[in-house]
């Protein structure tokens, strides 16, 4: 405890990316958190709610990634009044998926990035996982030394539209098919007045 409503976690370093976890009971829905990069070992969990027990978990993420695709994306601001219907997650019809997502052959590929506009990628691939958890859009901004989490989607997606980050307008971008390992520890505190 950082402080009575701020929780500090800690854990080993690993060679993969990892979700932490978290639940308000033992037994409950677990809610991701944050997915932690392989050089990340804390995590700050600010400003709770008082006088509430919080059970905290890690799993490791793995899955075949594709290939990176290296783009940099026309000057400009965001604009909210732009179209941005290319945008949701859709699955688009495709080669049927064959492929356990524990092997190599499940990796996404065929990935396509449309620059929809100086602050918008369309991501279309081939999904060749039968059995993934999901799929992650991982981004590698220009000087960083790992990749990151941009977005999290559900399986079955083969299409969707990420809205970029100022430091991600000169970037390495992938898709990884992936799926949980096993859970860590449960850590269980409870916040104070």
């Amino acid at each position: 405890m950082l402080s009575p409503n701020d929780i500090a976690l800690e854990w080993r370093g690993g060679s993969t990316t990892r979700v932490l976890e978290f639940a308000t009971e033992r037994e409950g829905a677990y809610t991701v958190l944050h997915f932690a990069p392989p050089g990340q070992t804390t995590f700050t969990h600010p400003d709770l709610m008082p006088k509430t027990p919080f059970y905290y978990r890690l799993r490791s993420v793995h899955g075949p990634a594709s290939a990176p695709l290296d783009l940099a994306l026309p000057p400009g601001e965001f604009d909210e009044t732009a179209d941005h219907s290319w945008a949701p997650p859709q699955t688009l019809p495709g080669a049927p998926r064959k492929h356990p997502v524990r092997s190599e052959a499940a990796q996404p590929t065929d990935v396509r990035a449309t620059v929809m506009h100086a602050n918008g990628i369309r991501f279309t691939w081939t999904d060749n996982a039968s059995d993934e958890a999901g799929y992650l859009i991982e981004v590698r901004a220009a000087g960083a030394a790992e990749y990151r989490v941009a977005a999290v989607l559900d399986p079955d997606v083969n299409s969707f539209g990420l809205i970029t980050l100022p430091e991600e307008k000169v970037a390495a971008y992938r898709v990884r098919a992936y799926f949980y390992g096993s859970p860590s520890n449960i850590v269980h505190l409870v916040t104070g007045a």
